[in-house]
């Protein structure tokens, strides 16, 4: 009998389409089945006509049917289908993707760049426990790589580029060898592109780059070979820097037919590889890292992941909510807990005086739950500017039951809880809707004014009471002590919430001895 608990995770990538079929076990991991590649070029001449040919449309249809004929054999309750690059890019994208849907009842979900970096960060983290340590992230496809910065499990920065390694071959290299004006010219785009995307970014020192995608495991496999090394895989094999710089040298002076017959280089991969090297060549250079860490699986290991929470194939997996994924983010980045379980509380109380008169719902008390417990995340990077590093930390977090726009709502909360307030020049706000931005206004203005009401983070407000009072709120405070520092905290920071609500904020502190403090 056929074991139910099996998933397939299908990449349709610029150069290749992977399969894989896994048997969830316990606790909270898989067994691989089945692991299917075919190279069906599918971005061949894309740079040039903007469309899949018809050649590499068929196939990809082939290879599409036989995988889903493999995973229907092996009993899979579900296969989960992503395209990236070239099907994102080309002007046929979407006929391909309902074309697939007709022939083969294939639903493939065309994904950002974003997203491909966040599915190779879940496969990694799989793989490679960080702890404290600052590194980098590149998964390197044929149209496109994704970079990703991290500290541990804290995701600093995600950017994905047009440097895959089809796309840069098909653009830079023409001739058999590359001649050195390709190979500089080539260089230079990388490192124009590195500089623009990279260059006004300030980030810890990496300490080690973790990569996948088929460059990366190909360099890998190269030096094993040289190395007369036997291992079952190449998963967590470290690679130095100079070691790429070697090999890459050496491949660049080889015409493809002898580079086909290279140990550890498949054949299909000869004629992209150089441009694949070069890119991480470059970019252990801009990071001034000397260890490359080989993650083999990548965006198909983070779809398995994904798609074993997604359909419960776990036996015994811990049920989460919300508040355990966004509590658990917190003490990952030692915030102060007392502190923001202080900031939650005073929020909430100011949310449920103003939500009747303003419209605001249930959803939007948890997303200024969540901003409250998590806005000084930030400090994890730095103090200087740590509400900016608490909005990247958010959004690129993995939040169980929040969609990516709540993310983007809680990230840019949790971003206004000091210094200035929203303008649409600001990084990703103005893209926001009108109507989100002036959500983003009334819960950071909450957030804010609570942020303030613990200026002292002693939690001296002991008891508080808001209230609307026709075009004031209100705030009864009661104290173990003088609360000059909150009110004035307060004061400062009631700037947003009455730009927001249109409301001036009163400070009442009543006497303690009315009311049972301890």
């Amino acid at each position: 009998m056929i074991d139910s608990k099996r998933l397939a995770a299908i990449d349709i990538g610029t150069n290749s389409i992977r399969c894989l079929v896994v048997e969830a076990a316990e606790p909270g991991g898989y067994r691989l089945l089945d692991d299917e590649k075919a190279t069906v070029r599918l971005g061949e001449g894309l740079q040039a006509s903007g469309k899949i040919s018809a050649a590499a449309w068929e196939r990809a249809r082939e290879a599409l049917r036989r995988m889903q004929q493999i995973a229907d054999g092996l009993g899979v309750v579900a296969v989960e289908v992503v395209a990236t690059s070239a099907v994102r890019k080309a002007c046929n994208g979407a006929e391909f993707v309902s074309a697939m849907k007709a022939e083969n009842g294939i639903d493939i979900r065309v994904i950002s760049g974003e997203e491909e970096a966040e599915l190779a960060v879940l496969s990694a983290r799989h793989h490679f426990p960080m702890g404290s340590t600052s590194y980098a992230l590149v998964d390197i496809g044929g149209g496109s790589a994704e970079l990703v910065f991290a500290t541990g499990d804290a995701v600093q920065g995600v950017l994905s580029m047009d440097l895959g390694a089809v796309f840069l071959t098909e653009t830079f290299l023409q001739k058999d060898p590359p001649g050195k004006k390709e190979i500089k010219a080539l260089r230079q785009q990388v490192r124009n592109t590195f500089h623009q995307h990279l260059g006004h970014r300030t980030f810890h020192p990496q300490q080690c780059l973790i990569g996948s995608g088929g460059t990366i495991t190909t360099i890998g496999s190269m030096l094993m070979a040289q190395r007369n090394e036997s291992y079952d895989s190449v998963n967590r094999y470290e690679v130095l820097h100079s070691d790429v710089v070697h090999l890459l040298a050496m491949l660049e002076r080889m015409p493809v037919k002898d580079r086909r017959h290279v140990q550890g280089l498949s054949p299909e991969r000869a004629d992209i590889i150089i441009a694949g090297m070069l890119l991480v060549d470059e970019l252990m250079n801009f990071l001034g890292t000397n260890i490359l860490r080989i993650n083999e699986r990548g965006i198909r290991e983070g779809m398995i992941l994904r798609g074993l929470e997604k359909y419960r194939l776990i036996d015994h997996a811990p049920v989460k909510d919300w508040s355990e994924a966004v509590w658990t983010l917190a003490r990952t980045c030692h915030v102060d807990i007392v502190h923001a379980e202080q900031t939650r509380l005073l929020a909430l109380e100011i949310f449920d005086a103003v939500a009747d008169r303003y419209g605001l719902e249930e959803r939007d008390r948890t997303l200024l739950e969540a901003g409250a417990i998590l806005h000084d995340i930030g400090y994890f990077i730095n103090y200087a500017k740590h509400h900016k590093h608490s909005y990247h930390l958010i959004r690129h977090a993995t939040l169980f039951d929040f969609s990516p726009r709540e993310k983007e709502l809680i990230a840019h909360i949790a971003r206004y809880h000091r210094k200035s307030m929203p303008k649409l020049s600001h990084e990703n706000f103005g893209w926001l809707s009108e109507e989100d931005r002036a959500r983003v206004m009334k819960l950071g203005g909450v957030l804010r004014l609570a942020d303030g009401l613990d200026r002292r983070r002693t939690q001296e407000v002991v008891e508080m009471t808001a209230r609307l009072d026709c075009d004031d709120l209100v705030l009864d405070l009661v104290g173990r002590h003088g609360l000059e520092a909150e009110i004035h905290g307060g004061e400062v920071k009631s700037d947003l919430f009455q730009k927001a609500f249109g409301l001036k904020v009163v400070f009442h502190q009543l006497n303690p001895a009315l009311f049972s403090v301890g």
